[in-house]
């Protein structure tokens, strides 16, 4: 049996006072009580939005707490600000404060959340924090993503898909023409037909979502396919749609091939890239800068991809049309 998860958008607290310490209590605890938690364990998130919120006016002043579901049942919460980081293991242990408090925080949310993990350095800090229900017996899924639509929008031009099976995963990313309601009408197209046959042939799926955008404005579109036993990814695009493989002290971005799915295409060729265990795929929409570097932060490459799809898009976000960032770790996925 396999697992779809669909498009959405990251949710966005602002956290500049303390007055928004509650609201993003509030907001967190109904979130998982939507997904499905019970009392006990949407209080759980409740208390680690509260402790992720405190500390960013404790340690940058203001900041912003990211909101999402995972897919798997699982609630995932990010603190991510631009103060000037702390030292990571020391701010594990309970007792320690740099700010004359009790220095909880992080302590209880690792206890808390089952899956934890922080990044800082002088461009700032990200925690993240995933949670799923005591009675659930699901993994974690390694991938990340963030995104966001131009000032708020409640219409985003960029849509993405995972569908996950056991040993084999296939991912989409669409980026809709401009941004607003029709361009989120043809990448929500796009990931339609995407949905219903994410591990067919790559080029007969191209053609396929290219078909189901016709009549619509059009967009770039891309699919990786990663197959764990075989240690294959296929890759097939179509316009701007970036996409990189990140290994250990190397980084190579993976072609595409002109034109705009939906409106002008012609039968395109998927690129196979053999050998890439252990590897990250990142791919991105046009709203994100491309000349990005994980190298210029030392250590990331290690932590988790969520971590990672916040960070580049705090730090790299064009500010002018919708984003996306989707970053996903090569290797064994339970389905």
């Amino acid at each position: 049996m396999g697992l779809n998860i669909p498009s959405a958008l990251t949710q966005v607290l602002l956290i500049e006072d303390t007055s928004q310490i509650g609201y993003a209590r509030r907001t967190a605890q109904q979130f998982s009580e939507r997904l499905g938690f019970d009392e006990t364990d949407a209080g759980r998130v409740a208390l680690v939005a509260t402790e992720l919120a405190s500390n960013i006016l404790k340690h940058a002043t203001h900041g912003e707490l990211h909101l999402r579901a995972i897919g798997n049942g699982g609630v995932e919460l990010i603190a991510i600000d631009r103060g000037q980081g702390f030292d990571i293991n020391r701010g594990l242990v309970d007792g320690h404060s740099t700010t004359g408090t009790q220095g909880i925080g992080l302590g209880a949310i690792s206890r808390l959340a089952q899956v934890f993990d922080v990044h800082a350095d002088q461009r700032g800090t990200a925690v993240l924090a995933r949670l799923t229900p005591r009675s659930a017996t699901a993994t974690d899924i390694r991938y990340g993503v963030s995104q966001h639509s131009l000032h708020d929008d409640p219409h985003c031009g960029d849509a993405w898909h995972l569908a996950i099976e056991p040993d084999r995963f296939s991912v989409m990313m669409a980026d809709g023409l401009g941004h607003g309601e029709h361009a989120e009408r043809a990448a929500r197209a796009g990931e339609a037909v995407f949905a219903e046959n994410a591990f067919i042939d790559a080029t007969v799926l191209m053609s396929d979502m290219h078909a189901g955008m016709n009549g619509t404005r059009g967009g770039a579109m891309a699919v990786a396919q990663y197959d764990v036993l075989a240690d294959n990814l296929r890759f097939t695009g179509v316009g701007n749609i970036g996409a990189s493989l990140i290994g250990p002290g190397t980084s190579r971005g993976l072609a595409s091939h002109p034109g705009i799915v939906g409106v002008q295409f012609r039968k395109v060729h998927p690129f196979d890239y053999a050998q890439v265990a252990g590897q990250l795929l990142i791919l991105f929409s046009d709203g994100l800068q491309s000349r990005w570097n994980l190298s210029d932060y030392p250590g990331l490459v290690h932590r988790h991809p969520a971590l990672i799809a916040a960070i580049l898009h705090r730090d790299f976000c064009r500010g002018r049309d919708d984003v996306t960032v989707f970053v996903i770790a090569l290797e064994a996925i339970d389905g």
